[in-house]
């Protein structure tokens, strides 16, 4: 376990130390693919909202970039967490899909019984799928009918004129594809291993201590519960395996005291974190953004536990100093905060933070603020 410094900071510095590791407070300057690499994992579910995670957190953006991003290989999309695509960094992502990987699903009995492919078979079936996409990105439709094609496969074609479902996650998480850029409205599926920046999937023992140190660089201070949270109830990676990637980071992790809570960070980040002011910075944040998911709607430092149903459901959150004080809509050009907390409301702040959103989206807004 990590060794404590006797390090103690308040709720407020470890916030606002994550504001800045999460470039919100100040706004970063990283690239499109950096934003995405110190996050770990943008939700890609609803690509304006996924957008927006990435644009808020850049000084100079423009529409359309993480989809060109996409496109250049700067960023890759597959299944990882929860099962939900998501857009992860080509040289970091393997280390996510490496312990989404490591349940084995496709050698569960009630898998192969469903679909009809034994674990040594599975293989050759990923090579079939590889081999298929050689000439390029395919849609669900035409990669079903150019394996199922082969006569080991053919019980397959219903499953692919279904949309294959689950039967797919394993090839993304595995790297044998990832989402291309979609095609009339429709997902394609490309190889993984065309794209110059990917990195590849590393060894189990190799991902699990990399992914655990990247969620607290990103995502501390944070205790060992969270970490089960983002990369165990996240990835399936295993509460066991957990414990001893924890274990085995040793010194390299610091136990630092947050208002009677003990968390822990890197350690080369506790100066900063000590050094940290607290913040009162304003920012819309679209719904399910990172900053929410990444220590979960249960953590009630950031998401007030009255407020938990609204994360939960999408609502655009709006954060004031790292809280979840509110929620923000637009409709049209009408933008309307949701006021739900005690502290008085900062309308001047909402106010720039209302310009600001108009800037990354367009049209010019109308504020209404309401309680």
């Amino acid at each position: 376990m990590g060794r404590s410094t006797g390090a103690s900071v308040t709720w407020g510095q470890a916030l606002a130390w994550r504001m800045g590791r999460q470039l919100l407070d100040p706004v970063g300057s990283e690239s499109v693919a950096g934003v995405v690499r110190r996050l770990g994992a943008v939700l890609s579910m609803d690509e304006s909202l996924a957008e927006l995670a990435v644009r808020t957190r850049r000084r100079t953006s423009r529409p359309g970039e993480l989809a060109a991003a996409l496109a250049r290989g700067e960023v890759v999309k597959a299944f990882a967490f929860r099962g939900s695509m998501h857009y992860l960094s080509p040289e970091e992502g393997g280390i996510y899909l490496a312990l989404r990987s490591a349940g084995r699903q496709w050698e569960l009995p009630s898998w192969v019984e469903y679909y009809g492919l034994t674990p040594s078979e599975w293989p050759d079936f990923r090579a079939a799928v590889r081999a298929a996409l050689s000439d390029g990105p395919l849609t669900i439709a035409e990669l079903g009918r150019a394996v199922s094609g082969q006569r080991a496969y053919r019980h397959l074609q219903p499953v692919f004129e279904e949309g294959a479902g689950t039967l797919i996650k394993p090839l993304t998480w595995q790297g044998d594809m990832s989402f291309g850029p979609p095609r009339d409205g429709a997902h394609t599926f490309q190889r993984l291993d065309r794209n110059p920046r990917w990195q590849g999937i590393p060894d189990l023992d190799e991902a699990g201590p990399r992914a655990v140190t990247a969620y607290f660089r990103t995502y501390g201070p944070a205790t060992l519960d969270h970490v089960h949270y983002w990369l165990g109830s996240g990835l399936s990676a295993g509460r066991a395996r957990l414990r001893t990637w924890f274990s085995e980071l040793g010194d390299r992790l610091v136990a630092v005291d947050v208002e009677g809570t003990l968390a822990y960070v890197v350690r080369e980040d506790v100066d900063a974190l000590e050094a940290t002011l607290p913040s009162e910075a304003v920012r819309f944040l679209p719904g399910h953004d990172q900053w929410v998911i990444g220590p979960g709607t249960k953590d009630v430092r950031v998401t007030p536990a009255s407020r938990r149903d609204l994360m939960t459901r999408k609502a655009n959150p709006v954060i004031v100093g790292g809280v979840v004080c509110g929620t923000w809509v637009l409709k049209g050009d009408q933008l309307t905060v949701t006021w739900l907390d005690r502290r008085q409301r900062p309308d001047e702040a909402l106010e720039r933070e209302a310009a600001r959103l108009a800037d990354l989206l367009g049209p010019t807004l109308h504020l209404r603020l309401t309680s």
